[in-house]
């Protein structure tokens, strides 16, 4: 199918088909025939899209300002828009850190349960109601402490946590389907069995049973969604001696794997699809773009995969969290302001998502590499429309690709959208074939999509406003959400990097608070420190955060400052001070440096030896300041917390009263944060009202309100009790 041949040149002047761009080109211009048979046959496209979660990707959009945040959905998921993504994979939370931070399960214990908490319910039901069509999958990366809590009922497994292989866990999903189902009215297509954290045949097979039995026989399971270097496909083989995991597993699915021939007879034979589901681009700029498109293509060609999707979407969370640029297609950080920026990678997207649709045929022979460099791709849409995406990343000369037809495929002009470093998405001067035939010539470091379909467009809106800080100083009394579950029960502005901070109602009766709910320690995807979440700007440097606090017996709960450091996207211990009280009354003023820091030393030879001696790699590395115990505190009562940072100072108050002060030059800038206790397994549940952040002994500002136009995410409570 594919014909080649140099071109001698000495110096030929060509026109870049479709570009209108002159050319010269004084080396061998490779030229490359390649046929397309709509009658060829083959793979069904399962589509292209992106994940909405592992970490708390999106936490912020919920807090942005109409137009913006339809603005920002509209460019990722509304067709021939945007990115136009075609796939939207979801994590189902679970209350533990799975990378940038934790979401708020729908069960937080046995007997929770609750379909209107955080936000992802949110994503997926404004996804679809931009784009019916669009496919929804997920898997958990965390769960919830009581899972698995029987060590009787619990499934063989490998490499994962023993305690999530169990009968809990497929109740537990089984609970996330029905809500998305009943108060939703979503249905999944897919769904994984965890994110890379081992394989059980045992626990497939049961949860591909109770999927039929409870009414969920359309939603297709996979498994197992590991990287190469851990389990890879290694169960790919056992699926052609027994017949029980071959039947429950109904696509095979993993992360940046390569598959064997030997894998790909067996998926061959067994008729099962293979999903990429956590592709990983990082780079940056028009690389990142290009990357994209090169991913996506090479994925079908070299591995077979019929469904990719990128880790991850929208940045919707703070500049200072691990991950928090690249590799998303659109930074979504500055709800305040309602500014937000489109990077070049969403045109990546847009070069498949506005040229495919999910159903649509790979056409065999119509795939491969580009032989001066890069690759394409054809599929063909059942009314025999058909794209071709070429990319020519790495190139090092121009290329002249020849097209032949055949008659069964659609006799019409293509559409020709391009993009390179200078340019993202434009349309350039549409391709008439003649006889079956067109050619197009492809300059290096390029894309290119053409197409029989029509309606693409490069949405823009004109609006966006100017990005401003952080609103400083801040005070929340939680008090303007009038209806708690209208929010996903979380204000404005704080990311949890671990548990979950949800509004309540105050013990007193006396308005409303933020609690940290969650009992019992996560099995989290990534290792865990202490229940904590931030706010603010890394770059502020002297002020005070307060916070009033009510202490159960056995809780303690902290107020923290200059947070410059939350993980590195594979644990969250932090590095900033902390101010924390117990229900007792022991108070401590910490300094954590936490074990991932490798902070180079600065200064004269005093501040190094200062900074070394502070910056150990011990598990957390928390470093007592200062500790003092209080008289009249107790459990249920109210007291007020307050640090401030003013230079190398740092001061610890309680109720008004000085009782700690230290000086530390580790961290002279970071955060705000709210924090509770752990013990051994148990998380400790406080409640916090009345949050502060000022300047040092300035005047209390007003109460922060809602913005105009800042509106909930859910409209009313919705009955959940079937």
């Amino acid at each position: 199918m594919l014909a080649l041949r140099k071109i001698a040149v000495a110096a030929v002047l060509t026109v870049a088909v479709g570009t209108g761009v002159a050319v010269a080109d004084s080396s061998a211009m490779t030229e490359q025939t390649i046929s397309l048979d709509g009658q060829a046959g083959g793979s069904r496209f399962d589509g292209i899209g992106v994940v909405d979660g592992g970490g708390a990707t999106s936490v912020l959009l919920k807090d942005y300002p109409e137009p913006q945040r339809s603005q920002i959905l509209d460019l990722v998921y509304k067709p021939k828009f945007g990115a136009s993504v075609s796939a939207l994979y979801l994590e189902i939370p679970g209350d533990g850190n799975s990378t940038q931070g934790s979401m708020p399960s729908h069960m937080h214990t046995r007997d929770d349960l609750n379909y209107q908490r955080g936000y992802m319910w949110w994503v997926a039901q404004e996804a679809k109601k931009r784009n019916a069509n669009l496919t929804l999958d997920g898997t958990a990366w965390s769960a919830p402490g009581w899972i698995g809590g029987n060590t009787a009922t619990r499934f063989n497994g490998s490499h994962g946590d023993a305690a999530f292989w169990s009968p809990d866990t497929i109740d537990y999903y089984l609970k996330w389907l029905q809500g998305l189902r009943k108060v939703y009215g979503l249905e999944m297509d897919a769904i994984g069995c965890r994110n890379e954290k081992g394989v059980s045949y045992e626990f497939a097979e049961q949860m591909r049973a109770m999927l039929d039995r409870n009414g969920f026989e359309k939603v297709k399971l996979h498994a197992f969604d590991n990287w190469p270097h851990e389990w890879g496909l290694v169960f790919v083989k056992d699926m052609t001696t027994d017949s029980q995991l071959c039947k429950a597993v109904n696509i095979v699915s993993a992360h940046m794997i390569s598959t064997s021939p030997e894998q790909k007879a067996v998926l061959a034979q067994k008729g099962k699809p293979y999903w990429n589901t956590e592709e990983h681009v990082y780079k940056e700029g028009f690389d990142c773009e290009i990357g994209i498109v090169k991913a996506f293509n090479e994925n079908f060609i070299e591995r077979g995969a019929t469904k990719i999707v990128n880790w991850y979407g929208i940045a919707g969370l703070y500049p200072m969290q691990p991950y928090s640029k690249t590799p998303s297609m659109l930074l979504a950080c500055s709800p305040w302001s309602g500014h937000y920026v489109v990077r070049e990678a969403l045109w990546g997207y847009a070069h498949y998502g506005q040229f495919t649709q999910v159903g649509w045929r790979y056409l065999n022979h119509g795939c491969g590499k580009l032989l001066g460099g890069g690759s394409f791709v054809t599929m063909k849409s059942p009314d025999a429309d058909y794209s071709v995406i070429l990319e020519t990343k790495g190139a090092k000369t121009v290329q002249q690709v020849r097209f032949q037809v055949s008659s069964d495929l659609q006799d019409k002009a293509l559409c020709v959208w391009f993009s390179d470093a200078k340019e993202q998405f434009v349309r350039r001067a549409d391709i008439l074939p003649a006889n079956g035939e067109f050619a197009i010539t492809l300059q290096p470091d390029s894309i290119y999509s053409l197409s029989t379909t029509r309606g693409q467009q490069k949405g823009a809106f004109d609006d966006i406003p100017k990005v401003t800080p952080f609103p400083f100083p801040y005070h929340e009394t939680f008090d303007e959400y009038s209806e708690p579950s209208q929010y996903g029960y979380l204000p404005h502005y704080t990311a949890d990097i671990d548990g979950s901070f949800e509004l309540v109602k105050r013990p007193d009766g006396k308005g409303q608070c933020l609690r940290q709910v969650v009992p019992v320690r996560p099995i989290s995807w990534a290792p865990d420190w202490q229940p904590y979440t931030i706010l603010g700007d890394d770059q502020w440097e002297d002020y005070e955060i307060s916070a009033d606090v009510y202490l159960n017996a056995g809780d303690s709960a902290g107020v923290m400052t200059r947070v410059n450091h939350v993980g590195t996207g594979y644990g969250c211990i932090p590095k900033g001070y902390y101010l924390q009280l117990t229900h007792d009354g022991q108070c401590q003023l910490i300094v954590v440096r936490g074990k991932q820091d490798k902070k180079k030393t600065v200064g004269d030879a005093e501040q190094q030896a200062i900074i070394k001696a502070q910056n150990d790699d011990s598990a957390g590395g928390e470093a007592v300041l200062g500790v003092v115990q209080l008289a009249n505190i107790g459990p249920n009562q109210w007291h007020k917390l307050n640090l401030r940072c003013q230079g190398p100072v740092i001061t610890g108050l309680v109720d008004g009263d000085l009782v700690l002060i230290a000086t530390n030059i580790l961290y002279a800038s970071g955060m705000a944060g709210l924090m509770a206790g752990a013990v051994g397994e148990k998380f400790t549940t406080p409640y916090y009202d009345n949050l502060m952040i000022k300047g040092i002994n300035a005047l209390a500002p007003k109460p922060a309100a809602n913005l105009q136009r800042q509106s909930p995410i859910y409209q009313r409570s919705q009955p959940f009790n079937f």
